[in-house]
């Protein structure tokens, strides 16, 4: 098994590294730290988002197919990649980590958590295939009119990266509409939080997969979160979802 990219006909030719670092880091990670989620705008460029959403037919690029009524997901249905992961896939996960990495580890170290991030995503990667997790968690997501993912968590097992990424492939409003990513915190002894993220085509969301620090009067307590879509009123979304940490 390799996590070598695989380069896609369908795809323009990609070089993520230099957007993403001028990304607003400093404002994304407030408002992670704030929010629990933070809006990418502009990740991906029309062309990108439509050779991506492209892929989806083309059962050569993945390694399974879940339909999610059959599990009690919702309604919908989604595509694990396999490896090697396309160019663009392979390119924006260990991106992304680099910016990302150093924001669990601040998190962990709040809620009194042990465990520790590395600096490059191949070596967290590394420590997912040695305890067993090897097989990729990137996907493609496409809902139909009538379609929504219930609230839920992408944990996959014991190696978690705390933070993952979705990036909205269809343009609201002409592909689409409805279809909105919701974001819920369960605090202790109090009512949810919903948050709910507006994204334009190729903005992606970052947001915790399970669980953060939030400050209180008497101290930092950890929120549990769940992520999840609304209902598709019409039309068809395809959605891009970067988790980095591996499956079992």
């Amino acid at each position: 098994m390799t996590a070598t990219a695989r380069k896609s006909s369908h795809s323009p030719s990609i070089d993520l590294a230099g957007q993403i670092d001028a990304l607003d880091w400093p404002q994304i990670t407030a408002e992670l730290d704030s929010q629990g989620c933070a809006v990418l705008k502009n990740l991906l460029t029309s062309d990108l988002c439509r050779a991506m959403a492209e892929l989806y037919p083309d059962d050569t690029h993945f390694r399974s197919r879940i339909v999610m009524s059959s599990h009690g997901f919702g309604r919908g249905e989604y595509k694990y990649f396999s490896y090697p992961l396309p160019e663009l896939i392979a390119q924006l996960r260990p991106a992304l980590y680099a910016h990302l990495q150093s924001v669990p580890n601040r998190w962990n170290e709040a809620m009194g958590i042990d465990i520790r991030y590395p600096t490059a995503h191949a070596a967290f990667l590394k420590r997912c295939h040695e305890a067993g997790q090897a097989r990729p968690t990137p996907l493609l997501l496409q809902y139909e009119a009538g379609d929504y993912n219930c609230l839920h968590q992408d944990l996959y097992g014991e190696h978690v990266f705390p933070l993952q990424v979705a990036i909205l492939l269809s343009e609201p409003g002409r592909d689409f509409t409805g279809g909105e990513f919701v974001l819920t915190e369960q605090r202790p002894r109090m009512q949810s939080r919903v948050e709910v993220v507006p994204l334009a085509q190729g903005d992606a969301v970052a947001f915790a997969v399970h669980h953060r620090p939030v400050q209180g009067t008497r101290g930092t307590y950890r929120v549990n979160l769940r992520h999840g879509v609304s209902r598709i009123r019409s039309g068809r979304r395809h959605t891009l979802g970067v988790i980095f940490h591996d499956a079992k």
